[in-house]
């Protein structure tokens, strides 16, 4: 069977198709898909590919990964397109693959290019085949997979959206092609202006075929024959280049992806109160020939999701000019389109009428299964039998026609379904809703309330022995705070630092699967512990475990050391060289946990300047370090009501003593100071928050007696600040009322966030 790739590209071929990249390296943009670490990347070069489809506009590169694929692979290629083939081809090609498994043992790779246009039986009957192996599939679609493809396919397919290409990568493919003597046009004599070249990528709209195809129509009109003579020099100026490519071609199905995703476009820039966007929005729906009855449907639907209590006027103001579209028709009707669409982009926003779908999952859950409460029961009926209806308060009765009482039932006292919000309309009423039910909930039985406390290991290390209780909760709760801080995508790679591997990785792989995940460990134990972890995941998608010394204030020395005490760490090049990675690998996103806690000031500004460096521009940095300054005070858990006078003061003046010792690194720094390390390192919208996490804690004999011990920073403030007989006393009342029992403990933990901008 004829291979569409097997052939070297020839002068009376499109340029477009000469211009293909053969190899990675030549591919231009989807670095989010096939840059340096990625899983695709690494999956190509490794050549264990699994199926794949392909999606995204046109012009993006689908067509040209696939043939970068067989230039790369070792297995047989065959192509399809399903516009010209149907399941005769389909057959001979399986046939084929077959073949080559039984009598070479070699695999097959096919490439459906266009597979969306494949009905459903033909789509049924590439899946055995795909199924058993005898085929790996490689589709391309411009449509979404999930669907216009056979599900089937699509649940045994690893599928990547490739985007529109930037700018800066239509800029490149212009001038490679400008450049090239052999498929382009680099052994002719041509030039061309600034001006020419900028309005060629602009109207090509991130379509690379487009852009190549308006160049070689402006390079081979321009002189009176072509090729030229070898003398003659082609000059493209902007009134040619105007004339080879003259107008956007404006993506838009009313049908498919682009007419959901522009309409989600206009939705959420209406949503967000952006009037410009939202107009913009409205003007490439209009423009495509969208019916405006769908969008005054949405804009409906928009008045009471997403401005609601807010302007309850924005509902009939809607309703109103869609009645008026309907009565003076197309072209003046648009009128009434921007003016609602104005109303809305400019109206307050509120969304508290999501409560209902709260309340809405509630009821279809087990927990909304209690009676309706007695005094709300219908009493026309069964009152004297039953007392249906005794009690109820009747509201127009009282003053303001309000009386406090509960209308829910007995198990879901004190849920809360309905948030006022605090602009618009909404503003007004939302004293008087949160003052009344502030009454309303003081009716209700309150459960008792829980100490808030705080704790943070001291320099003894780890004094306490942790119970199960609330712990993993906690351990759950950082994590979450983490990523959220993130915002991680699929196609990130992210660089994993924390002390023990475990509660960060599995996270981070999850939520890059296009994407990859390096994980900073200590030692070759921690190593084996990180591949056992992974070993139900594909050796292409398994974090990549990176040995470096931890927490990051040992790596600086370890830095410092080697570079002869210098106080910047050495180029992120370097560093990443030094573990055998890519000089060139950045991270989209790094996380971590607890690397900074014992750092000095200079440590712990070149520690997050290390990792500002190896961060891509626009990633983000998120650490979370316990805070030992901010360290639960002994003496607030006990009860010196039977001790001497005097014992309690000086007992709390001893530990601020010890929490506040400006000599003791572990204490000598709070957020503020993580903030500032950050900014010192470059890096953009720092923030640093602190978060009170609870969770249940036993103090043993021995931990009791390591922190009260003289070879701890707090059993020294101990000792220079009270006496002997207080000492005792203080030891006695911790042993008698904290040992051996289950305390409420909360660690505060400080959340660093930055970007590089």
């Amino acid at each position: 069977m004829a291979d569409l790739f097997s052939s070297a590209p020839g002068r009376h071929e499109p340029l477009a198709y000469r211009m293909r990249p053969r190899t990675l390296d030549e591919f231009a943009g989807q670095e989010h898909i096939v840059g340096k670490g990625r899983l695709l990347r690494r999956v190509i070069q490794a050549d264990q590919l699994s199926s794949l489809i392909f999606y995204g506009p046109p012009g993006s590169g689908k067509t040209t990964l696939a043939q970068v694929i067989a230039n790369t692979t070792k297995s047989r290629f065959i192509t399809l397109n399903a516009v010209l083939s149907g399941v005769k081809e389909l057959r001979e090609s399986i046939e084929e693959a077959k073949q080559n498994r039984d009598l070479y043992a070699r695999r097959t790779t096919l490439f459906v290019d266009e597979v969306h246009r494949w009905n459903k039986a033909q789509q049924d009957a590439l899946l055995p085949w795909v199924e058993n192996g005898t085929v790996i599939l490689i589709g391309a679609t411009t449509e979404n997979p999930y669907f216009e493809v056979n599900r089937a396919l699509v649940s045994r397919s690893r599928i990547f959206q490739l985007k529109g290409l930037e700018e800066e990568d239509l800029y490149a493919v212009a001038r490679r092609a400008l450049a090239d003597p052999e498929r382009g046009y680099g052994s002719y004599r041509v030039s061309i202006t600034k001006e020419a070249l900028t309005h060629l990528v602009r109207i090509a709209n991130g379509d690379a075929r487009s852009l190549l195809n308006a160049l070689e129509l402006a390079v081979e009109t321009t002189p009176e024959r072509f090729p030229p003579r070898s003398d003659e020099e082609i000059v493209i100026t902007l009134p040619i280049a105007e004339e080879s490519i003259q107008r956007k071609v404006v993506l838009y199905d009313k049908e498919g992806d682009y007419h959901f995703d522009t309409i989600s476009a206009f939705i959420k820039s209406v949503r967000g109160s952006d009037a410009d966007a939202a107009l913009y929005w409205l003007a490439r729906m209009v423009a495509a020939g969208e019916d405006p009855h769908f969008i005054f449907r949405r804009m409906l639907i928009l008045a009471s999701e997403d401005v609601g209590m807010a302007d309850p006027r924005a509902l009939p103001f809607v309703e109103a000019a869609a009645a008026a579209f309907d009565r003076v028709g197309l072209p003046e009707g648009r009128f009434h389109l921007a003016h609602a669409v104005i109303y809305l982009a400019t109206a307050p926003k509120s969304n508290s009428t999501l409560g209902f779908f709260d309340a809405l999952a509630l009821v279809e859950s087990e927990a909304a299964a209690d009676e309706v409460p007695n005094h709300l029961r219908d009493a026309s009926r069964d009152k004297e039998g039953f007392g249906h209806g005794e009690g109820y308060l009747y509201p127009h009765a009282f003053k303001d026609h309000w009386v406090a009482q509960q209308y829910l039932p007995s198990g879901l006292q004190g849920k809360l379904f309905y948030e006022p919000s605090d602009v618009g309309f909404e503003a007004t009423i939302r004293a008087q809703a949160v003052r009344r039910r502030e009454v309303q909930l003081a009716t209700a039985v309150e459960p008792p309330s829980q100490e808030v406390l705080t704790f943070s290991p001291s320099s003894t290390g780890h004094w306490l022995e942790r119970t199960g209780g609330r712990r993993g909760a906690q351990l759950s709760a950082i994590r979450d705070r983490l990523f959220s801080a993130l915002s991680v995508r699929r196609h990130d790679r992210i660089l994993v630092l924390e002390p023990r591997p475990g509660l960060l990785v599995g996270e981070a792989v999850r939520l890059t699967p296009e994407g990859g995940v390096w994980i900073a460990v200590a030692s070759a134990d921690d190593a084996a512990l990180v591949t056992h972890l992974a070993r139900e995941l594909p050796e292409t998608e398994r974090p990549v475990p990176v040995l470096m010394e931890l927490p990051l204030a040992e790596t600086v020395r370890s830095l410092r050391k080697g570079e002869g005490g210098r106080a910047q760490p050495p180029l992120p090049g370097q560093f990443l060289a030094g573990f055998g990675l890519d000089e060139e690998l950045r991270f989209e996103a790094i996380v971590g946990r607890n690397l900074l806690t014992r750092a000095s000031a200079s440590e712990r500004r070149d520690a997050i300047a290390l990792l500002a460096s190896l961060l891509a521009p626009g990633g983000r940095i998120a650490l979370a370090e316990v805070v030992p300054a901010m360290a639960q005070r002994l003496s607030a858990l006990l009860d010196f009501g039977r001790a001497p006078n005097g014992l309690r003061q000086h007992f709390e003046d001893a530990e601020e003593r010890a929490y506040t010792d400006p000599s003791n690194p572990l204490v000598a720094w709070g957020p503020d100071d993580l903030a500032r390390a950050a900014a010192e390192a470059e890096l953009a919208e720092v923030t640093a928050t602190t978060d009170a996490l609870g969770e249940k804690r036993r103090i043993g004999e021995r931990e009791l007696a390591a922190w009260l011990s003289a070879g701890s920073a707090y059993g020294r403030s101990l000792a220079d600040s009270l006496s002997a007989e207080e000492q005792q006393q203080v030891a006695q009342l911790l042993s008698r009322q904290l040992l051996d029992r289950e305390l409420d403990w909360t660690t505060t933990v400080a959340l660093l966030v930055g970007k590089r901008s």
